[in-house]
């Protein structure tokens, strides 16, 4: 028996979270259950995090937590706990497999069956943002090494352990050639150690356009944080319903799984709601749990009963459908028919061994690191560049000089462009003359010669190269 960690959730969590267990139940799942309560009721007792800390030591002792979909109040102070568990726990990995049933289910992507793989913990998600200017806010976007080589490995290592034949990256380093062009630099180191596994790299605007139009052109699908969140339900929604899918968030030490649905408050407690998201989720727990043998058992019941067209109110149609039932008779459904097998929709089978060969990341040697300028960024209301690069003239010394100025991201001095709108945030590069070095204590006296000038400098970014390349971005039209 595993102990696992089970959270009802909210809205329509709790029926269907009973759906799913009495169906584990039923198949032989050798579970035994603590259950705790997050979410709605725990955010507006006082608790902003939405979990208490006795839930956060039962859910590390087990390892492996089955939750429902939460509701998270409106208003500011509220953090997401699908973010701050897959953070805390470490949580790299998100799976979302997306199937077609075709012809029991519609869609007009009979042959897709793709599997998305979402980079979890960084990347926008970080949450850093700041309000820097009356008129500009910042969001930072978080790429590591790590979390590239471990997103990357754990997908081609699905593929080697599922049978999967090709591992599409999905970034846009076009564009963002320092975040983006990192994932897609260690795609292609990782991609080396699999010649067995097909590789390709698309941009994600086209690569998104051409998975909606045809998706049977994939199969497993690595990419970034922020993309994998949109693709997934994309590519949820166009297989069928994005009720019928679920998720697995899979770290090194603890593991958490659930549908990629909300909480749909208007159908709690109605019998309604289609279980089959979160059951999905249960399943690729029972695989990870290593049993194997009732997540086959119970998924193949569950496409005999799509094939027999028991269906729910959200996947019912008038013509293909046969029965309409609400979440326990579906789940009722299902238990009746385990051991049963579908008749004409693939029948699911996995690797008896689905554990995944993930070392742990290995830091690599520290590279040659030197300080190049410095970026000043500037609150200034006004709107000629010229001026304001006139206004930093008292700035200029032997050691740093006023390069380029930008607005969002735009060089605008020298040289710019007089059609150009600029907002009241500006960033002004400082670099030493050819040849000279640049030291940090320069940028305390440019600061300090900045407040002396009245001049709101409200960040500073420092220009590094790294082992002789440029860590930093030029401005457009630079």
């Amino acid at each position: 028996m595993t102990r696992i960690t089970v959270a009802k959730g909210d809205g329509i969590g709790p029926e269907i979270m009973d759906a799913t267990l009495a169906i584990l139940k039923a198949a032989g799942a050798a579970l035994e259950i603590d259950e705790i309560e997050v979410g709605e009721k725990v955010y507006l007792s006082g608790n902003t995090s939405g979990i208490a800390e006795d839930s956060w030591e039962i859910i590390r002792r087990n390892k492996v937590f089955l939750k429902a979909p939460i509701t998270t109040p409106q208003g500011g102070g509220y953090k997401s706990l699908n973010v701050t568990t897959r953070k805390f726990l470490g949580l790299y990995a998100n799976v979302r497999p997306c199937t077609a049933l075709s012809p029991f289910v519609q869609t007009k992507h009979p042959e897709m069956d793709i599997v998305i793989i979402r980079e979890n913990e960084e990347d926008l998600y970080a949450g850093i943002e700041h309000q820097q200017t009356d008129e500009v806010v910042q969001c930072l976007k978080l790429i590591s090494r790590p979390g590239c080589e471990k997103i990357i490995r754990y997908a081609f290592e699905y593929a080697k352990t599922y049978g999967r034949k090709k591992v599409t990256c999905f970034t846009k380093d076009n564009i963002m050639k320092q975040s983006d062009g990192l994932f897609h630099q260690v795609f292609d180191e990782i991609a080396k150690e699999y010649p067995e596994i097909e590789n390709e790299h698309w941009i994600i605007d086209i690569g998104a356009a051409k998975m909606a139009d045809t998706p049977e052109a994939f199969d497993v699908i690595v990419t970034l944080n922020l993309y994998g969140d949109v693709l997934s339900d994309v590519a949820a929604q166009i297989a069928g319903s994005v009720g019928l899918a679920g998720s697995a968030n899979i770290g090194e030490e603890c593991a958490m799984f659930e549908a990629i649905h909300g909480s749909a408050p208007r159908r709690a407690g109605q019998n309604m709601a289609n279980p089959s998201g979160l059951l999905h989720g249960a399943i690729m727990m029972l695989n990870h749990l290593g049993q194997n043998e009732i997540a086959e058992k119970v998924h193949n019941a569950w496409l005999k009963t799509i094939e027999d067209g028991v269906h729910t109110y959200d996947i019912y149609k008038e013509g293909s459908s046969k029965t309409k039932v609400g979440t326990k008779e579906f789940a009722e459904a299902v238990i009746n028919n385990l051991g049963e097998t579908p008749m004409r929709l693939k029948k699911a089978s996995y690797p008896k061994n689905a554990a995944l060969n993930l070392p742990k990341y290995s830091r690599k040697p520290a590279k040659n690191k030197e300080l190049v300028g410095v970026d000043l960024f500037v609150h200034w209301s006004g709107s000629d560049p010229k001026q304001l690069a006139e206004m930093l003239k008292p700035l200029n010394n032997g050691s740093a000089q006023l390069t380029m100025i930008t607005n969002r991201g735009i060089k605008v001095w020298p040289d710019g462009f007089s059609e150009t709108f600029c907002t009241d945030h500006w960033r002004c590069r400082f670099k030493p003359e050819s040849g000279k070095l640049f030291f940090k204590n320069k940028i305390i006296g440019l600061l300090s010669t900045a407040i002396d000038e009245k001049i709101d400098v409200v960040k500073t970014e420092n220009l590094y190269e790294f082992d002789g390349k440029a860590g930093y971005s030029l401005g457009q039209g630079q």
